[in-house]
C-alpha cells in the first residue's frame, strides 16, 4: 500500500504551540518498524497550477513569496517561513500521488499529512494553508477528462468522507453548487469553525457523543450517501480528533469505536469497489502517545483491507 510523506519538511513553531509537529515523523516511523507492507514515498510538492485549480493566484502568491499579512497568519496558526510554504506544497502534492495511485489499480492509498479542509480559496485558517482534497480531486477529473479525450463525458464523481471532529468549512464552501463532488462531515456541533459551511450531508453531534450514538451518526451519513451519490473515488479524512483521548475534540469515542468507524469506511467503499485515498486530518491528544496510537490503528485497519483487496484481485 502506498502511502506518501513530507515530514522532514517542518516549520519552526513557538515554544508551547498545540500543533503537534512531531506526530508526523513519529508516525512515519512506527509504520516502517510495525508495517512493511506499506510503501512510503516522499510527497512531491503540488504544481501552482494545481493550486490554482482551487485557489485564488492572490492567495497562492502570498503563501509563497512570504507575503501573508499578520492576520492571515493568525487565522492559519502558524508564522510564515520558507518550510511552512514548502510543506504546504508537499501536503498537497502527497494527496495528489495518493489519489493517482489509488485510482489507478492501488484501490487504498494515503497521504500521511493532508486533510486541511479549513482551507478556503482565497485565505487558509486553523492549521489549514491550501486544502489538499479539493486540489486533489479537481487534478484527477482533469486527469480523467483529459484521458477520456472529451469533454462531454461525464466528470470523474468524487465522494469526500470527513471525519475529522471539526467541520471541513473549507472544504464544503469550495464543492457547494457542484454535482460532481458530495461531501458528507460528521463533526461536533459545538466545535471549530463557529461559522459552519453548508456540505450536502451535515450530520452534528452533541459534546461527549460516545461510540454507539456516533457510529450510528455515521451508518445515517452513508445511507445518505448511498442514496443521493455513486462516487468514483473517496477520499476518506480519518482524524483522531473524534476520540475520548484529544484535547479538541469534545467526544468520547473509545480506541474500538475509532476502529469500528474506520472498518465501517473500508467496508462501505470496498464493497462497491470505489478507491479510497485517505489523509490524516486532526489529531490533539492530551498525551501524543494517544493519537499515535489511534492514527497507527487506522493504518492498520487499512492495510487490512487493502490487502484483502488485492487478495481478491489476485485469484
Amino acid at each position: 500500500m502506498k502511502v506518501f510523506y513530507a515530514d522532514h519538511f517542518v516549520l519552526a513553531l513557538p515554544a508551547g504551540h498545540r500543533f503537534p509537529m512531531q506526530k508526523y515523523a513519529m508516525l512515519r516511523e512506527r509504520l516502517a518498524a510495525q508495517m512493511p507492507a506499506i510503501y512510503l514515498q516522499e510527497a512531491l510538492p503540488a504544481s501552482i497550477d494545481a493550486l490554482r485549480m482551487v485557489h485564488t493566484p492572490d492567495y497562492i502568491d502570498a503563501v509563497l513569496n512570504g507575503t501573508l499579512g499578520a492576520a492571515q497568519q493568525r487565522e492559519i496558526g502558524f508564522p510564515w517561513s520558507p518550510g511552512m510554504a514548502e510543506r504546504a506544497c508537499r501536503s498537497v502534492g502527497g494527496t495528489i500521488l495518493a489519489a493517482r495511485a489509488a485510482l489507478h489499480g492501488g484501490m487504498i492509498a494515503a497521504n500521511l499529512a493532508g486533510g486541511t479542509h479549513h482551507a478556503h480559496p482565497e485565505r487558509g485558517s486553523g492549521f489549514c494553508v491550501f486544502n489538499d482534497v479539493a486540489v486533489a480531486a479537481r487534478q484527477m477529473q482533469r486527469e480523467f477528462a483529459s484521458s477520456h479525450g472529451t469533454p462531454s463525458r461525464r466528470a470523474l464523481q468524487i465522494a469526500v468522507i470527513d471525519l475529522d471532529v471539526h467541520q471541513g468549512d473549507g472544504t464544503a464552501a469550495i464543492f457547494a453548487g457542484d454535482e460532481s463532488v458530495f461531501t458528507l462531515s460528521l463533526h461536533g456541533a459545538k466545535n471549530f469553525p463557529v461559522r459552519k459551511q453548508t456540505s450536502d450531508c451535515d450530520i452534528e453531534l452533541p459534546d461527549g457523543c460516545q461510540d454507539a450514538h456516533y457510529l450510528e451518526a455515521l451508518a445515517l451519513g452513508l445511507g445518505e450517501l448511498e442514496r443521493r451519490f455513486t462516487p468514483d473515488l473517496v477520499f476518506y479524512l480519518a482524524g483522531a480528533d473524534p476520540h475520548e483521548g484529544d484535547r479538541l475534540g469534545r467526544l468520547a469515542v473509545t480506541d474500538a469505536g475509532m476502529e469500528a468507524r474506520d472498518r465501517r469506511v473500508f467496508d462501505w467503499a470496498l464493497q462497491r469497489l470505489v478507491p479510497v485515498v485517505m489523509v490524516m486530518a486532526g489529531g490533539y491528544g492530551r498525551d501524543i502517545e494517544t493519537t499515535l496510537r489511534v492514527q497507527v490503528n487506522t493504518y492498520r485497519v487499512a492495510l487490512h483491507y487493502w490487502q484483502l483487496q488485492h487478495s481478491r484481485q489476485t485469484r
